[in-house]
């Protein structure tokens, strides 16, 4: 029991963190044109600090950051990285011009990047195979809950206080988060033999060009590690232009729409999220075939039904679909990321985190929207005022192309697992502790 409740505890931590840290990247969204007349800055310079500038270093700064925390105390790194974040937060508020807040949001992009390869790699020791879906899913729960924060909390502190006391009100969480990691989590690496703890072997610490190797040996990793940039490219895509193409095709006002975006996307976000790892820990535990071909159906209907968001011309039946691709695609969360994490080693499960957001982010965050503007400029001549309209849903079946990786990763997955030996996953939770330490050793 005792064992049982510091797991979950971890991982009550874990999705607080997770919750308050896009948070600021939400909230600036909001802000960007109180912040662009306070301190008189152009819409390239807006794009700068929101896209390019901050997805550079948010990608880079993960990986340095990951392979700290497959070697190193990841206690630490969470706690540090999260205090990072929460002052560099405060201190948008003092900004006076565009290098200032370009600098600071860098800051806040290093401090975020500990978070995400951080946290999954130590929940993957503390919950088994078996679990790792539905745990993975809960965490996961902080994507919803941070729209919940982002829209309405900094939408309406920014409506009563300004967007200076709503960073700096939207930092404090961030030092709070800190102290609390440092004194409520656990390293499970310091309960293990006090040679192996302060004394690893190289061969518990691999080089990087062993780990590039070793994962990129790894074919349903390589699909894996192919498909979360390419649904993030899409994702991006539609997702950055969604607000505009609603207030352009149905002339609704930033205030309404936020509102209906936020629960939308926090409510059939959760469900979905939740929904999703509970489904896999139930009906497919440790069956990752079933988990990555089951992915691969629901994003070939969230393509469809995404497409039916901007090809309706109905305003309701817009949400309604926007409802049901959020449940239907955020099913995958949680088991995409736990398969991730049972089917690398130990030693290397924060560093192919890393990798995969490190692709995500930059294709994604930097090249998504482009591409979704570009398409919309170029349907301009024929279409008018609906290009935006048009350009978003041919994007849509993009969906198809992820949705093929999973299902050669499903092919594969059942192969590349029985190279891995984890005698702790195989034996159940480990007596003393009840960790699931998850040694995994390399063979042939």
């Amino acid at each position: 029991m005792k064992e049982i409740r510091e797991k979950y505890r971890v991982l009550t931590v874990l999705l607080l963190l997770l919750s308050f840290n896009n948070v600021d990247v939400l909230a600036l969204g909001l802000m960007l044109q109180d912040i662009k007349h306070d301190l008189a800055m152009t819409d390239t310079q807006l794009g700068l600090l929101t896209g390019l500038a901050f997805a550079f270093f948010y990608s880079f700064m993960g990986l340095p950051l990951a392979r700290w925390a497959d070697r190193g105390n990841r206690v630490t790194i969470i706690s540090l990285t999260t205090a990072v974040w929460g002052i560099a937060v405060f201190l948008c508020g003092f900004a006076r011009s565009f290098l200032q807040l370009l600098t600071i949001r860098i800051g806040a992009a290093v401090g975020e990047a500990g978070c995400i390869p951080t946290g999954n790699s130590l929940l993957a020791d503390y919950f088994g195979r078996a679990e790792r879906p539905k745990a993975a899913a809960i965490y996961m729960l902080g994507g919803p809950i941070s729209i919940f924060i982002g829209y309405f909390g900094a939408g309406w502190m920014n409506e009563y206080f300004g967007w200076r006391t709503t960073f700096m009100l939207l930092g404090v969480p961030g030092l709070l988060l800190s102290v609390i990691s440092r004194f409520a989590l656990k390293e499970p690496r310091l309960a293990q033999a006090p040679v192996a703890a302060a004394a690893p072997t190289e061969s518990q610490e691999p080089g990087l060009k062993e780990v590039c190797r070793t994962l990129w040996a790894n074919f349903t990793f390589r699909q894996l590690l192919i498909t979360y940039p390419v649904m993030a490219f899409f994702g991006y895509g539609i997702l950055q232009w969604q607000p505009a193409f609603f207030v352009r095709s149905y002339g609704l006002s930033t205030g309404e729409l936020g509102t209906w975006l936020a629960v939308l996307n926090g409510v059939f976000g959760l469900i979905g999220t939740y929904g999703g790892g509970w489904l896999a820990t139930r009906y497919a535990a440790k069956n990752e075939r079933l988990q990555l071909r089951a992915m691969a159906i629901l994003y070939v209907l969230t393509g469809v039904v995404t497409t039916f968001v901007y090809l309706s011309s109905n305003l309701y039946v817009s949400f309604v679909m926007i409802a049901l691709s959020l449940i239907i695609g955020a099913v995958t969360n949680g088991p995409l990321f736990a398969v991730i994490q049972t089917l690398v080693p130990q030693r290397m499960r924060a560093i192919s985190i890393a990798l995969v957001m490190l692709l995500a982010n930059l294709v994604g965050m930097g090249l998504g929207p482009l591409a979704a503007g570009a398409l919309s400029d170029a349907f301009t001549p024929l279409l008018g005022q609906e290009s935006l309209r048009y350009a978003l849903a041919a994007l849509c079946p993009g969906y198809l192309w992820g949705a093929f990786h999973v299902w050669r990763a499903s092919r594969t997955v059942g192969r590349d697992l029985s190279s891995l030996v984890d005698s702790d996953d195989e034996q159940g939770v480990r007596q003393g502790n009840g960790h699931d330490s998850g040694r995994y050793t390399c063979a042939g």
